[in-house]
């Protein structure tokens, strides 16, 4: 059973990063959630975590992240990882 829930979640974490890769050819950009969300993205799934200056907090799945838009309610800017984020 444990072994079944590690694999599904694995599966998202990889989805999630394939959906984020694609999506970001430029490192970075804003897209609709809606779109993201169509392909099997969940947000709920995600590697670990960065903070910038400003308190705004990136959610990554490996190299890939994406924020949330609160200013734009059905957006997610998407980055890549870089190494001033460490």
């Amino acid at each position: 059973m444990k072994e079944q829930f590690y694999f599904e979640v694995d599966k998202q974490l990889k989805t999630n990063r394939k959906i984020l890769k694609k999506y970001n050819q430029s490192g970075f950009t804003t897209l609709r959630k809606e779109k993201l969300h169509e392909e099997g993205f969940n947000p709920r799934f995600f590697t670990h975590y960065w903070k910038n200056s400003k308190g705004q907090v990136y959610l990554f799945c490996y190299d890939y992240g994406f924020l949330d838009l609160h200013d734009q309610k059905d957006k997610y800017l998407i980055v890549e990882w870089q190494e001033y984020m460490r």
